[in-house]
């Protein structure tokens, strides 16, 4: 493993401007197996990135990023069922942590995606589509997220999984999140950002748990069946993973602990890390510069290998699947 600590500081102020990144243009969708799922994809002939969000939020979270990365870049970003999507799945589909993470490399491999950059944030399922399906995937990016045994994350992840548990306890969380303040505080999403999220970005993620039993339905649903030792059984495979990999780690540790960005970087046999300072969780949100520099530059420092006829390859073996 090689260690690249590379530190910069953003000052620039954050200023979220809901939309559609093609404007008036619906947002494709999908249907898998476990029901329809949106996505943006900003098109384009460059790399593929796949940027994935966490939990109660959708692909907004990465709007900035985003911005960035598609003029050299095709950005595709899916809105997962985590509590912010839009469209419930079906009943009795496979919501647990593992159970998303195959809908994620099912959409990846649906929509014929090569060279593709798997970016986690915040949710640690991206690790386990990158051990079950390496084939799909050329290049692992982790900023701050689950791992090991941190699951459910910290002291927002302990009082969501206490409301997805407890009757009417999502219902009841979304509408007490309707109050700004209440959105700031440590049990909620005041440690997840350095900076307060915006509130229309963040009135966006708690609309559909507001207003449909459905969506609820599906959060309760992930998280009353994922394994809380899942990403720990998955440590294995991560030592093996034999594709590139960046973890770029927040110098805060409130909900994602600081070491685990080391750690990760240390387990992962082609990892490399860089600190995101002045940052928590959501780094996209904190530096959004700052990560799509240094996604841009880690994609730069690794090309696919390529097939003759000069398609990215794709023939990596599938990995056992994570029990």
């Amino acid at each position: 493993m090689r260690i690249v600590r590379v530190i910069y500081l953003e000052a620039t102020a954050l200023v979220v401007v809901l939309r559609s990144h093609d404007e008036g243009t619906p947002m494709p969708a999908i249907e898998l197996s476990a029901g329809t799922i949106h996505y943006l994809d900003t098109g384009g002939t460059g790399p593929v990135v796949v940027p994935v969000h966490g939990v109660m939020m959708d692909g907004t979270v990465w709007q900035h990023v985003v911005d960035d990365l598609r003029a050299d870049h095709r950005c595709v970003v899916p809105t997962l069922p985590l509590g912010a999507h839009r469209t419930p799945m079906r009943p009795g589909a496979d919501l647990s942590l593992t159970g998303q993470a195959r809908l994620l490399g099912e959409l990846i491999e649906r929509l014929e995606l090569r060279d593709v950059t798997l970016v986690a944030n915040d949710w640690g399922g991206p690790q386990v589509t990158a051990v079950e399906r390496p084939d799909l995937i050329e290049r692992l990016v982790l900023t701050p997220c689950e791992a090991f045994d941190n699951l459910p994350p910290g002291l927002p992840g302990a009082f969501a999984a206490m409301a997805g548990r407890m009757p009417g306890g999502l219902f009841v969380s979304a509408q007490a999140l309707r109050v700004r303040p209440l959105r700031r505080l440590p049990m909620t999403f005041g440690w997840m950002s350095a900076r307060p999220i915006p509130p229309e970005m963040f009135d966006r993620w708690i609309e559909p748990l507001r207003a449909r039993r459905d969506i609820r339905r599906d959060l309760a649903t992930y998280v009353r069946t994922t394994d809380d030792s899942v990403l720990e059984a998955v440590v294995d495979d991560l030592a093996h993973l034999d594709i590139p990999a960046l973890v770029a780690w927040s110098d805060d540790g409130r909900v994602m602990p600081r070491e685990h960005g080391p750690r990760l970087a240390e387990l992962l046999p082609h990892g490399h890390i860089a600190e995101v300072p002045a940052s928590r969780t959501l780094v996209q949100l904190d530096q959004p510069s700052l990560v799509a520099r240094l996604i841009r530059d880690f994609i730069r420092d690794h090309p696919a290998a390529v097939e003759a006829g000069g398609a990215a390859r794709t023939g990596r073996a599938p990995s056992r699947s994570a029990t």
